[in-house]
């Protein structure tokens, strides 16, 4: 089976780091992503012992001295499936690795699922990604759910949504930023109460 491998922006949702963090590792290099001609771009992919260190960065590593951290780093990609790691650079110092390699695998899970959830449709409001079956914008989800709303209350108000979609909105956005200048956003003007914005998925309104 191949191996997954992660853009910037998924490398940052599944990490749980911040994606202008991830840049400047990256820019640094003390990760270098192996980059890949797309149609007429160049992107970068990191591997998943790279994601999984950038999880240790989230969890405390970048504390560490950068002579250290880069040791780590290499240490890693040398030994995958390393469940602790030993860093000779100064100081000895043992790093435990198995907590964030099972936060990576979990979260790849999880981000596996939201990929498979959404859909995104030039024919379907312009294209934004919504909801398999929907016309619910993910990015609405998540938004609601920053400014405050429950999981209970969203679902509550569109009953073609569960909990499990819901808690999975924010990952997504992460993982699949917008790019360019910002869409315009119809559903963010004004909008209703839940218990009044009864969204139907397309299947029930047929």
């Amino acid at each position: 089976m191949k191996a997954r491998t992660y853009t910037p922006a998924q490398a940052s949702a599944v990490a749980n780091l911040p994606l202008k963090a991830v840049h400047k590792l990256i820019d640094g290099r003390l990760i270098q992503p192996r980059r890949q001609h797309v149609g007429r771009s160049v992107q970068r992919f990191l591997s998943e012992e790279q994601v999984v260190y950038l999880r240790l960065e989230a969890e405390g590593v970048r504390l560490l001295p950068l002579v250290t951290r880069r040791e780590l780093a290499k240490a890693l990609e040398a030994h995958p499936e390393a469940d602790r790691v030993t860093v000779t650079e100064g100081p000895a110092l043992v790093v435990q690795v198995r907590a964030a390699r099972q936060g990576v695998a979990r979260d790849a899970l999880r981000l596996g699922r939201a990929e498979k959830m959404v859909v995104s449709n030039p024919e379907i409001m312009q294209g934004t990604p919504v909801y398999r079956g929907t016309r619910i914008p993910v990015e609405l989800i998540a938004e609601m759910l920053a400014q405050g709303a429950s999981v209970p209350e969203i679902v509550a108000g569109y009953p073609a949504l569960d909990a499990g979609k819901v808690e999975l909105a924010p990952l997504y956005m992460r993982a699949f930023p917008r790019r360019g200048r910002p869409m315009q956003r119809p559903w963010a003007k004004a909008q209703e109460p839940l218990r009044n914005s009864q969204h139907r998925s397309i299947a029930e309104k047929q």
